[in-house]
């Protein structure tokens, strides 16, 4: 059997994909979901002004905004209908799984498997609407305080442009989740992922265009340039190599016998990846340790509050205190959330209720603390190669005005959220090889 598996991974091809009508309705229909998404961000919020909307951003393009923006494709620079993009979800469903953590009543109904999942769900989509509306009013709030030298950012402020903001901006996220949702159930990899993964490649032509400009302008060099782009290259191989490393844990199942047969007795495997925690960590760290950076960019006339003054100066992107302080949350984040995603105990408890067990280890106490261990190891390894993947493209954002698109963060999402989706698609592959080969046998048997 494992010799036909890897005869049919082997023969995956185009002409395999090309027969795969499924499939090819699956990544039709998520392109086709992808260009909805994308013509939304272009569809700007009623009573807004462009020109100084485009004026006020490009002086917030180093803070906090300038990252959200990443991820929401360029909608938010252009206060389009989908300005808020997913994030509310994303930050709805971060605040579930730690709820879950700490609620017995979300723990209960997260052991209680498909019933429960989809009350869970209710409740994120809940917290989503409920942030959405909270975002946005403050979006509303802040967008008749904004101004510049062409005047003010708004054209008539007031209630009811508070209230058509909020429903506006709330309706477009609820759209992308139910169209993530879509893509998820009717397309090929995540639809949340893809979402953001879209917002970020469409404006990589863009970054690298404006890094090109920064070489034609004397800015920086053409081996600058040659050597940021072998070195994205370098990145990615790096990413790819870590995000596909696991470290199986053998689990061994007893033989049983019923009737005149045995039954089990078969090794499996546990798989630990390295970077359980993903990119969640580079961006709660980038979000807390950008926040003064905008606080402070949008204060009257560029002036805030002395203490807030120094601290964003000590702050500043490429600063040793900052740098410091981005390693020491990304380390933090990938402990805290590779405990939130991972517990050791309920593991140990499954292995053991289903009779498997880690050779040369007793089953429940001593097995969860073994796996408590090596996750430790694993994580403290993750986290490193976190921290260096996102440091070296920060200090080249700060030092020489590379584009955001080109930080660690983008990256990690863009590498990892393909290497998903290829899988997937890989997946349906073999399936359809698999019935391919079924419907071969059956013929013969008929003929036989």
């Amino acid at each position: 059997m494992a010799s036909v598996a890897e005869q049919i991974a082997a023969n995956i091809n185009f002409g395999a994909f090309s027969k795969a009508t499924e499939l090819k309705k699956r990544v039709w229909f998520t392109l086709l979901a992808l260009i909805v998404y994308r013509l939304g961000t272009y569809i700007p919020l009623p009573g807004i002004d462009p020109v100084v909307l485009k004026d006020i951003f490009s002086r917030q393009a180093g803070g906090i905004l300038g990252m959200f923006d990443m991820f929401a494709g360029g909608a938010l620079s252009r206060m389009t209908i989908f300005a808020l993009n997913i994030m509310p979800y994303i930050s709805a469903s971060i605040i579930m799984q730690l709820m879950t953590a700490v609620s017995p009543h979300l723990e209960a109904l997260k052991k209680e498997g498909e019933t429960g999942r989809k009350k869970i769900n209710q409740y994120t989509r809940y917290g989503t609407v409920f942030i959405t509306a909270l975002q946005a009013y403050g979006i509303a709030v802040g967008l008749e305080g904004m101004s510049s030298s062409a005047g003010p950012a708004v054209i008539g402020g007031g209630l009811f442009f508070r209230f058509t903001t909020v429903i506006t901006l709330v309706g477009g996220t609820l759209f992308l989740m139910w169209l993530g949702e879509q893509i998820t159930a009717r397309g090929v990899g995540n639809g949340i992922s893809l979402i953001i993964f879209s917002g970020i490649v469409a404006n990589l032509p863009t970054a690298l265009a404006s890094t090109l400009e920064l070489g034609r302008t004397g800015a920086l060099s053409t081996v600058f340039i040659v050597f940021l782009l072998a070195m994205a290259v370098g990145v990615i191989f790096f990413i790819v190599f870590v995000e596909r490393a696991q470290r199986r844990i053998v689990v061994q199942y007893p033989k049983r016998q019923t009737g005149n047969r045995m039954y089990g007795g078969e090794a499996s495997h546990l798989p630990l990846k390295v970077n359980t925690a993903g990119v969640i960590p580079p961006i709660f760290a980038s979000s807390i340790l950008l926040m003064p950076i905008t606080v402070i960019g949008f204060s009257a006339a560029g002036q805030g509050p002395e203490w807030l003054t120094t601290v964003t100066a000590y702050l500043g992107r490429g600063q040793p205190l900052y740098l410091a302080i981005y390693i020491g949350l990304i380390v933090f984040f990938a402990f805290f959330y590779t405990a939130i995603v991972f517990n050791p105990t309920e593991t140990a408890d499954n292995l053991k209720k289903y009779g498997g067990f880690v050779p040369g280890i007793r089953p429940g106490k001593n097995t969860a603390e073994y796996l408590d261990r090596v996750l430790t190891r694993l994580t403290v390894v993750g986290a490193g190669y976190l921290a260096a993947v996102c440091l070296l493209p920060e200090i080249l954002i700060s030092r020489y005005s590379v584009p955001f698109y080109f930080g660690g963060t983008s990256l990690l999402i863009v590498v990892t959220v393909t290497l998903d989706t290829v899988s997937q698609v890989q997946s349906h592959l073999l399936a359809h090889q698999y019935e391919g080969l079924i419907k071969k046998s059956r013929l013969r048997g008929r003929r036989r």
